[in-house]
């Protein structure tokens, strides 16, 4: 890995010019070159108590607040723990929500995408959206919409001071029973809305681990019948259809796949998006690799996997960005070359937000919307919330880029 120092004429050069991206060949949305951005952040709800979540995994009763706080330096200058500038906030507590709206909102963050969960036949931090941003007087200046989150969970995952063990706390796995209840409850819960993020009308579900779903529903036949459930229970809910986004994993970024050659069946990614009806594409994060600890070499690194997907998709694949990764809270074992630290700073993802931001103009048939990691991913080190390092510099920097301030 090379230092910080020559990758300083990089920077200076993505902060002048951005290269234009490859524009291929895509689905057309009809959507106007005048059409607004939708800035999407990722939330983690997981700060808050929940009868469930104190008993099985943060017994102090602040959820996961209780392993952010315990976070220790692993090098020198490694800004751990994280501190919040506004304290240790409830999420599911509608005046902290009303002022999280109002700050993402006078910042150019105009939808949140909230991480949902369903594990055990039942949800899972659903607290936040319910009792905080649901319950938010002004949450009308904010669109959002869900993200199921079907990974499975490892004990010592969330909390490694309860659990010494690796083995399996819950699987993200649902049968067909539990899928209908998903459907019924998310359609009645949420989609009926009025500020349901949606896309051509139609609202926008998205789904975690997409190669986990086709799977558990025993490959690509058992799949498609569970989304054709689930589109024809939201039309006849009275909406024209839905919009399925999955979150890019699958086959190897190089050569990119919607779903690993195990499960692909020898079709291509143009026949399983058009069997599954898949209507778009994004990523969650950059994605983690030990050793890279250069922000700058990390974002390069993500502008080829996107131009990779970009070229191997016929649906839109819309751009995230990453503020950084440090997960080292979760993991004991873990150090200097699991973080990326060289090069982080507003500065530095501003300009990758001017990048995607260039690509959803250079993108004119699709919706103009860009993923965020995040707005509040303490534990794993990418928020926009204002800490006591950065203050509101994250905040300020997608404000500054999103009202085209960054060009002048």
């Amino acid at each position: 890995m090379k230092n910080a120092l020559p990758v300083r004429n990089l920077m200076l050069t993505l902060l002048a010019a951005v290269p234009l991206l490859c524009c291929a060949q895509k689905e057309e949305l009809k959507h106007s070159p005048e059409e607004p951005y939708s800035v999407a952040a990722y939330v983690w709800p997981s700060c808050h108590y929940e009868e469930r979540n104190a008993s099985v995994l943060w017994p102090e009763g602040t959820g996961e607040w209780e392993i952010i706080r315990k976070g220790t330096p692993r090098f020198e200058g490694h800004y751990q723990p994280k501190v919040p500038l506004w304290g240790y906030e409830m999420d599911d507590d509608p005046q902290v929500m009303e002022k999280w709206i109002e700050a993402a909102t006078d910042h150019g963050v105009n939808v949140f995408i909230f991480d949902w969960y369903w594990f055990g036949e039942g949800p899972f931090l659903e607290s936040s959206l319910n009792n905080g941003f649901l319950k938010a007087k002004n949450n009308e200046k904010m669109q959002f919409y869900l993200m199921w989150a079907n990974h499975d969970v490892k004990k010592n995952y969330w909390n490694h001071y309860k659990y010494d063990s690796d083995s399996l706390l819950w699987t993200g796995s649902v049968d067909q029973e539990n899928f209908r209840i998903i459907v019924e409850r998310v359609i009645r819960q949420y989609f009926h809305q009025p500020n349901y993020f949606k896309i051509e009308e139609k609202p926008v579900f998205s789904i975690f681990n997409f190669q986990k779903f086709v799977e558990d529903c025993g490959g690509l036949d058992g799949a498609r019948e569970a989304l054709d459930y689930f589109r024809a229970k939201t039309v006849e809910a009275g909406f024209p259809g839905l919009h399925v986004q999955v979150i890019a994993f699958g086959g190897n970024e190089k050569n990119p796949g919607i779903l690993r050659q195990s499960l692909s069946e020898g079709r291509s990614n143009s026949e399983i998006v058009s069997s599954l009806g898949i209507n778009s594409v994004t990523k969650y994060n950059w994605g983690q690799g030990e050793g890279l600890e250069d922000y700058i070499v990390w974002g390069e690194e993500a502008m080829q996997r996107r131009h990779n997907w970009d070229e191997a998709l016929d649906i839109p694949y819309f751009p995230n960005v990453s503020i950084g990764w440090d997960d080292t809270p979760r993991f004991p074992d873990k150090g200097k070359s699991h973080v990326i630290h060289y090069n982080k700073s507003p500065e530095s993802f501003a300009a990758y937000l001017l990048k995607a931001k260039q690509y959803a103009d250079q993108h004119p048939g699709q919706p103009k919307l860009i993923t965020l990691f995040s707005w509040n991913e303490w534990v794993e080190g990418g928020y926009l919330l204002p800490d006591m390092r950065w203050n509101f510099g994250y905040l300020e920097a997608v404000e500054k880029v999103m009202s085209g301030k960054h060009d002048q």
